[in-house]
């Protein structure tokens, strides 16, 4: 292939990535003072709180914890008492902030800060597992957010402060393959207990908590379910990233991950979502959000993400990912089985999960066995597992959104060929250039007898006829494995007069998203991005209810048709 001159490809790079998703950021943080509504005496102690110059740190959590503890007896007194619940976690939050901007270690002895009457002794319950001090912890009301990926805060009311937790100076990665990543971001929820001036500070986490006993009586935990995402959105700020491993593979080569976005839970399901061409994990932050808001989903499913280096074809990444669910099941044996949603190319890896290839898939690359070609056996390893493989027996349900299983035309774009051009020759996809050379030189030409003159990239791997793709889709998927589709048609309607419907999301079209037997079929006036529409995540919401025997609600049946008009 002809090679772009190298002082084009930034400039034709940041022009294909405007043109895909916009020049908008995922996510954006703001600082603010958070403010407390004057009502009554408990907001009037957080009042001078705030506004009372302090000697001491100590000093003004004492201040603060006079207004928390105030609030507490009103809420022992009356558990519905709304504004004592706002003016606790507003004066909980309080504390926190103060003890994190100056660096005070509770965990290792108590704080003790002057009261009203006499000294409060203030300390945190640890869960023993982890340091402290390895976690910045920020009050969630601390900050506003704003950005493509954040279109709504999703919250619950209750009792608590709720915090974003990071850890800070330690990879976890290095003791927990399957963690989120180096930097990981999360959520919890702390509350102040009181017994006497003896204060205990303690965490719970908002995903497998829901309601705590608090002076007396059982109340629902507060949580911030947008803020912990969206805090990790804007500084990790992973757009740079997505488009380095689509543009630039050889360099991620081997970087694919299988990871959680929360503690492990054998007695959850855990939701695998799989990112499509040019994207990240950061594509389903709109949908765990919302989706996160809703407690039985919290008490049932558990999420995980696959990422990978997206310019790769999607056929080593599936293979790939075969190998993770391995570990994964070593790891954690007693895991129920899976539900899967892939979005786009992530579709397509989805896809082939549910598929029994057989030889079939080999046979329209090669007319010898494995054993015969002239590959090192770790090469020869890759190119088996990517050609030859049988469905995971953990996957049960799949969900495809806008999943280009036919390909999209986009691939054969002016911007398809200069993303081939910029992605260039992919050398490692067999493990190193030589294996890579020679399963190439190696493989059969073409139905139309051209020769296979280079490694395929994943712009390749999409286009509409291409060998592979006519091979996977000659195969019906497994059978007792339900699937849905959810389709984007832009809102223009492109379904009224036509049987099968003529429509597309801008990217992938409706002919390409549309698999035969599936469960259910819907399509949204969304984009390419479906997955992030509310009508679509309306529908996974339905799916996942119905895949544990549930029904929705009749008020969100009513939010979903809306949200599907819309």
């Amino acid at each position: 292939m002809e090679k772009l001159p190298s002082l084009l490809r930034p400039i034709l790079l940041g022009l294909m990535a405007v043109s895909l998703v916009g020049c908008n950021a995922y996510s954006t943080k703001r600082e603010r003072a958070p403010r407390v509504k004057t009502d009554g005496l408990g907001s009037a102690l957080l009042q001078r709180a705030i506004k009372t110059p302090s000697k001491t740190p100590e000093e003004q959590i004492g201040r603060f914890l006079n207004a928390a503890s105030f609030s507490a007896d009103l809420l022992a007194k009356n558990p519905n008492d709304e504004q004592a619940r706002k003016d606790y976690n507003f004066a909980v939050a309080r504390v926190f902030e103060v003890i994190h901007d100056n660096h005070l270690q509770p965990w290792k002895k108590p704080i003790v800060a002057p009261g009203a009457t006499e000294d409060w002794k203030l300390v945190l319950k640890t869960d023993g597992k982890h340091d402290p001090g390895m976690f910045r912890v920020l009050p969630a009301d601390r900050f506003e957010f704003r950005g493509r990926l954040v279109t709504e805060r999703t919250v619950k009311q209750g009792i608590g402060a709720p915090m974003i937790t990071a850890n800070q100076g330690f990879d976890f990665t290095k003791i927990d393959p399957f963690v989120m990543g180096k930097t990981s971001y999360y959520g919890v929820t702390v509350l102040i207990n009181f017994n006497g001036h003896d204060c205990t500070m303690v965490y719970y986490d908002p995903l497998s908590v829901e309601d705590v006993k608090f002076e007396g009586h059982t109340m629902p935990l507060a949580a911030d379910f947008t803020a912990p995402i969206a805090f990790a959105l804007a500084e990790l700020r992973p757009r740079r990233t997505e488009l380095q491993r689509m543009f630039r593979p050889d360099r991620f080569a081997g970087t694919s991950r299988l990871a959680r976005l929360q503690p492990w839970d054998d007695k959850k399901i855990p939701i695998l979502c799989i990112h499509g061409l040019g994207d990240s994990q950061a594509t389903w932050a709109p949908m765990i959000e919302s989706l996160r808001g809703d407690r039985v989903i919290r008490q049932n499913y558990q999420f995980w993400f696959f990422s990978y280096p997206t310019g790769f074809p999607y056929p080593i990444m599936a293979a790939e990912l075969r190998k993770a669910l391995d570990k994964m099941h070593e790891t954690y044996p007693n895991r129920k089985e899976f539900v899967v949603i892939g979005h786009s190319m992530g579709g397509m890896i989805a896809r082939l999960l549910i598929t029994d290839s057989g030889m079939k898939v080999w046979n329209v690359y090669f007319d010898v066995p494995p054993e015969k070609v002239p590959v090192s056996d770790a090469g020869r390893k890759i190119l088996t597992n990517t050609l030859i493989f049988n469905h995971r027996p953990e996957v049960s349900r799949v969900i495809f959104a806008s999943a280009s299983l036919g390909g999209a035309d986009m691939a054969e774009s002016f911007f398809g060929r200069m993303g081939r051009k910029i992605i260039g020759t992919i050398s490692t996809a067999f493990g190193d250039k030589e294996d890579t050379q020679a399963a190439v030189g190696s493989a059969l030409p073409s139905a139309n007898g051209s020769p296979l003159a280079r490694m395929p990239t994943a712009i390749d791997a999409l286009v509409p006829g291409n060998r592979f793709l006519t091979a996977i889709n000659s195969i019906p998927p497994v059978k007792g494995v339900p699937y849905h589709s959810i389709i984007g048609d832009r809102g223009r309607g492109g379904n009224k007069d036509h049987t099968p419907p003529v429509s597309t999301d801008g990217v992938v079209p409706y002919w390409s998203s549309h698999i035969e037997g599936a469960q259910s079929e819907i399509i949204v006036p969304s984009g390419h991005w479906s997955n992030q529409h509310p009508a679509a995540i309306a529908e996974i919401r339905r799916i996942l209810y119905l895949h544990i025997g549930k029904k929705l609600p009749a008020e969100e049946v009513a939010k979903a048709q809306t949200a599907k008009a819309e």
